[in-house]
């Protein structure tokens, strides 16, 4: 904390039988320094941040007058240090943070400092939640073999987990099979206000995963950013970034019969995408959030990524504090937040004075219907009553089946015999914590489940089910509603704590299904409660992947199908063969409320979370070493001491042109990270399937990229591998497929890259709109950084991509506006020439010189991505890790 606070603006406040110092907006107020009460309430939250933290070196009065004049019309695109209070991690994106800090302590070992100074210097948690596999489902054994399964494929990562949790201060672990990390984080970690050597303030945070957000339901600002940008957060430095707009949304009316949060923030997603709020703040107001609950609040503020929002703000008022005591928080911590958010004037009430915001929109929740989104977007929303017909134009103008008729083949399975058709669900999942975090669709799943059962309904056999709640209270209170029964009867049976499915993880299809997909061109679908339903990510079997709430995905079960029209046609028949439709068994809102009611109590998150560091005895028995530098294993083929310090000299070389670059990828609009990421499965004959049975692991042992993030020379050679990835210099193949332009011959992007780096050639990437919009993968960045990519040149970047590539020292070139690739001929076989030198500026225009093989030149201007004084430092330095190891070795 500063000390000597230039504004005068500290003060007392005594709660929960203590007193705490706290730093007064109203002081600012009082002096006359803006009009802090109409600024949006997040912005409130990075001013007293700003406020809170000057010490005219990192953060300058400058910063809080900037923030504290905010102007709602056209803020001032100016740079903000923001210091979060703490730093959440999953394993999958915090592994290789923690590799990295490993490593950081090894390159300063041999700087010849004291490896010590490498310790997260604000709280960090990393919850392991992104490794079960759904290996085995539908029995009451899944669980357990599930786990085994994890605990087999992961002993090296968990090991190396087991180092860090005692080698690193201020680290702290959540073992397997205990939850999602932003649901423990909403249930469990967050605190709504933070204290610190007897100082109160906001609780804040960023996070290795984009979903962090769900946890400004709880009136915490928080947000996703890369594993780069996050190691930076834990080592002191701030998130720098330029003043937001802030997009005000009203709410009014209350959800109707019948509509769930889930179908609410479809239609949310839908308005925002359309309104555009990328690298932008949502915050919701209006009389609408009295009548919503903080689950319902926290659904809305996961999904602001499909959005494509920083953050989606609900501010803190008497629904945060009941949601704090349903959650077992104790009377000390609730009274803590009540008396600080009030003395601060960031209290939300329905008589407070609406903000001034950049931009708004409004909608009547009373107006919401059920719907699904898909098969290909979160944003693409479609009404149940419409889904049918979406279904037939999808099959023909998506996935470019000409023929109406449905492609079909016969299947024997676990003495089953049954048809596959174009549109069989084979893949019905409640998974992510965007929906299971919240009881109300919980319940209302498990309360359809009853209904189907006792009226004979059973889901079709081809339907892979499961159910992967984010946090073991889920469990409790549904065995406690008495609804797991009906739930296991129709295969929805525990599978394991964890994202599963929403991530990829939904395991392998049973053999013949997959069998007669692939061999039959089947577009086969899967219903998920998640959050993301991009192309290739749930499953390499399944084309067309639709978001639903939870009580959806047991009704598309018991369908089978996405070819039918569940608010006309029956589901299935009863046991006396009369139809049963949707309506005759979706639960009342009284229904879920009285269940609600009754099975969910304070004690539940008592009990589950006061043992949730403990770990199964698998875990207590992993032994990771101990020592303040790790043991680096050259035969592990999880866990690697990345090349980014090694050789690293003590000052930075000026920055200076690219030139003689070629083109290693060339790709169209809306790739995402997981396009350019190593995610999923490994494929045998793929350079990291090489590489790996070269080591010795048979395909059998491969595990998945994800939990492979810890070895770089597994992931390097997975960049840009993703099967549905569409290279344009390698027209009709898919995957990691580009042409070596020296010779003409097609081969795989990184043994391209062997060969170009041999000649000491620079790369660059050519793409169109959105570029590395989704989840936020560092290794997204990294791997385009150790591919030997230079610059990206595309239409737009997505926010956490773009601030990645400058972490890794890759450099974001944008288009002008009205300028694309089509639009300059480029066609990715030419030569390019970027001019730079070491006065960069932030968004600086520079000129970039392509040649093509004839002799041809095309001039054009493209606009600096790297946005800020800082991140022209970080890339200065090489990335964002080189800067803090080079000031931490001469401090």
């Amino acid at each position: 904390m500063a000390s000597g606070n230039p504004f005068g603006a500290e003060g007392q406040l005594k709660a929960a039988g203590s007193e705490f110092t706290y730093y007064r907006l109203q002081k600012l107020i009082d002096d006359g320094i803006g009009n802090i009460e109409a600024l949006p309430y997040s912005i409130r939250v990075l001013l007293e941040s700003c406020l809170r933290n000057v010490d005219g070196f990192v953060v300058n009065e400058s910063d809080v007058n900037n923030l504290a004049n905010w102007s709602a019309e056209s803020p001032n695109p100016v740079e903000v240090p923001f210091k979060p209070g703490r730093v959440v991690l999953q394993d999958f994106t915090g592994v290789p943070a923690v590799v990295d800090l490993a490593a950081l302590r090894s390159a300063m070992v041999r700087l010849g400092g004291d490896p010590q100074k490498i310790n997260p210097l604000v709280r960090c948690d990393l919850v392991i939640d992104h490794s079960v596999q759904v290996d085995e489902f539908a029995t009451k054994l899944s669980l357990q073999h599930n786990v085994e399964k994890e605990f087999e494929r992961n002993q090296e990562r968990y090991q190396f987990l087991r180092w860090g949790q005692q080698a690193l201060n201020n680290f702290g672990v959540v073992p397997p099979a205990t939850g999602i990390v932003h649901q423990v984080n909403l249930e469990y970690l967050a605190k709504a206000v933070l204290t610190k050597d007897g100082v109160a303030y906001p609780d804040s945070l960023v996070g290795t995963d984009s979903h962090t957000t769900m946890i400004n339901g709880l009136g915490v600002v928080g947000w996703g950013v890369g594993g780069i940008e996050a190691e930076a957060v834990m080592l002191g430095q701030p998130i720098y970034m330029l003043t937001p707009e802030v997009v005000g949304f009203k709410l009014s009316g209350k959800l109707p019969e019948g509509a769930t949060a889930t179908d609410l923030v479809l239609r949310i997603v839908q308005m925002l995408r359309e309104h555009g709020v990328v690298g932008k703040f949502v915050e919701f107001f209006g009389p609408g959030l009295s009548n919503m609950s903080l689950a319902d609040r926290a659904t809305i503020a996961n999904m602001a990524p499909e959005y494509g929002a920083t953050i989606g703000f609900f501010p803190v008022d008497d629904e945060t504090l009941n949601y704090m005591r349903r959650t077992g928080r104790t009377d000390a911590e609730v009274d803590l937040v009540e008396r600080y958010y009030k003395e601060q004037g960031m209290f939300r009430t329905d008589s407070s004075p609406e903000p001034s915001f950049t931009s708004q929109l409004q909608l009547d929740i009373s107006t919401i219907e059920v719907s699904l989104a898909g098969p290909k977007r979160p944003q693409d929303r479609i009404a149940l009553t419409d889904m049918k017909s979406h279904w037939h134009s999808d099959l023909s103008k998506t996935f470019g089946k000409e023929d109406p008729s449905p492609t079909k083949a016969p299947v024997e399975y676990a003495g089953d015999n049954f048809e596959l058709k174009d549109g069989s669900v084979v893949i019905a999942a409640i998974t992510s914590c965007t929906n299971t975090s919240n009881p109300s669709v919980m319940l209302g799943a498990g309360l359809l489940a009853k209904k189907a059962a006792e009226k004979g309904l059973t889901r079709k056999p081809w339907v892979k089910t499961s159910l992967a709640p984010g946090s073991r209270v889920v469990t409790d209170y549904l065995e406690k509603a008495g609804l797991t029964p009906y739930l296991d009867q129709l295969g929805f049976n525990l599978v394991g704590y964890g994202c599963t499915t929403c991530i990829g993880n939904s395991g392998p299809l049973p053999a013949p299904i997959s069998k007669a997909i692939n061999d039959n061109d089947i577009v086969a679908a899967a219903v998920l409660s998640g959050n993301r339903n991009f192309e290739g990510r749930i499953s390499p079997d399944v084309r067309a992947n639709y978001l639903a709430s939870p009580p959806l995905v047991v009704a598309y079960a018991l369908a089978g199908t996405t070819d039918i029209d569940l608010s006309t046609e029956p589901i299935g028949q009863d046991q006396s063969g009369n139809d049963v439709f949707l309506k005759d068994i979706w639960p009342s809102q009284t229904e879920v409320n009285e269940t609600l009611e009754t099975a969910i109590n304070p004690e539940m998150f008592r009990d589950e979370y006061g043992k949730a560091t403990e770990g199964s005895p698998e875990w207590q028995a992993i032994n990771g070493g101990d020592g303040d530098i790790f043991e680096w294993d050259e035969k592990s083929t999880y866990i690697q001491e990345p090349p980014f310090f090694v050789d690293m000299p003590e000052t930075p070389a000026p920055i200076s042109s690219i030139n003689g670059a070629r083109v290693l990828v060339s790709v169209g609009d809306s790739v995402t990270t997981d396009h350019i990421s190593p995610a999923g499965a490994i494929k045998a004959d793929s350079p990291a399937g090489k590489y790996l049975q070269e080591h010795g692991i048979t395909p059998e042992n491969f595990n998945s990229y994800g939990s492979r993030r810890g070895n770089d020379r597994v992931m390097t050679r997975g960049t840009f591998a993703n099967i549905r990835l569409s290279n344009l210099l390698a027209p009709g193949t898919s995957g990691g497929v580009t042409t070596y332009l020296p010779t003409g011959d097609q081969t795989s992007i990184y043994e391209a890259s062997l060969k170009y780096k041999e000649a000491g050639t620079p790369l660059v990437v050519l793409a169109g709109g959105d570029y590395g919009m989704g989840s936020s993968r560092d290794w997204a960045a990294k791997g385009t950084f150790l591919l030997g990519i230079k610059a990206v040149i595309a239409t737009s970047f997505e926010r956490i991509h773009r601030s990645n590539l400058v972490g890794m020292g890759v450099l974001p070139l944008q288009f002008r506006d009205g300028e694309n690739r089509e639009e300059l001929g480029l066609d990715g076989t030419e030569t390019y020439d970027i001019e730079l030198d070491d006065n960069l500026k932030p968004g600086q225009a520079i000129r970039v010189t392509a040649t093509k093989e004839d002799g041809t030149q095309v001039l054009f201007t493209a606009q600096c991505r790297v946005d800020t004084p800082v991140e022209v430092e970080y890339y200065r330095n090489g990335g964002i890790l080189h800067k803090v190891l080079r000031d931490l070795a001469q401090a």
